[in-house]
C-alpha cells in the first residue's frame, strides 16, 4: 500500500455543541499520522424575517452570526500533545445534506448525537440518523453516552504510555 492510499480525509461535522466537540475529540484520538482532518460546520442559510418592513432589514433576511468553530477547534486540539492538523470548513444550508454530500470524498465521517428527551433517546436524531441511512462513507456516531467514555488528548496519551 502507498503512502497516498494510506491516507484519509476524516471529516467532523461540528455544530458547536458538546456532542460536536466529543466528535471532534474522538476523531482526533483515531486519527492516524498522514491522515486529513477537515471540521466542517454548517450554518443555515439567512431566514426571512416574518412581518418586518425592508426598512428594518434591508434585503429582508435574518442575518446568521459567524461561526466560532475555529475557538473550539483549538480548545480541543489543546488536549492532545501532537495533535493533527484539522482544517476548518463553513458550509450554508441542511447540515444533514452538507455532510452527506462531504461523505462522497471522505473515508470516515464522525457526527455528535444529542439525546435529551425520551423520543431523542428512542432516535439517534435527524442530522446523525440522516448521516448513517445516506452517507457513501463509514459514520461513526458518538453519543452522550459514548462522549463520557472518550478520554481527553492528556488522558489518552497517558494510557499509551502506561500499557504493556
Amino acid at each position: 500500500m502507498t503512502q497516498q492510499q494510506e491516507r484519509r480525509l476524516i471529516i467532523i461535522g461540528l455544530d458547536g455543541s458538546p456532542a460536536g466537540d466529543a466528535a471532534l475529540r474522538w476523531a482526533l484520538g483515531q486519527a492516524r499520522s498522514g491522515d486529513r482532518l477537515e471540521a466542517l460546520y454548517v450554518a443555515p442559510r439567512d431566514s426571512l424575517l416574518p412581518g418586518t418592513t425592508l426598512a428594518l432589514q434591508p434585503h429582508g433576511r435574518q442575518p446568521v452570526g459567524p461561526p466560532t468553530s475555529a475557538e473550539r477547534i483549538d480548545t480541543v486540539r489543546a488536549e492532545f500533545a501532537d495533535a493533527a492538523p484539522v482544517q476548518d470548513r463553513v458550509s450554508h444550508g441542511d447540515a444533514a445534506s452538507e455532510l452527506v454530500a462531504a461523505s462522497a470524498t471522505a473515508d470516515l465521517l464522525v457526527v455528535g448525537a444529542r439525546r435529551t428527551t425520551a423520543l431523542g433517546q428512542l432516535v439517534l436524531g435527524s442530522v446523525a440518523g440522516h448521516c448513517v441511512g445516506h452517507a457513501q462513507c463509514p459514520v461513526v456516531v458518538i453519543t452522550p453516552e459514548a462522549a463520557r467514555r472518550i478520554p481527553s488528548g492528556s488522558e489518552a496519551s497517558d494510557n499509551a504510555a502506561t500499557s504493556p
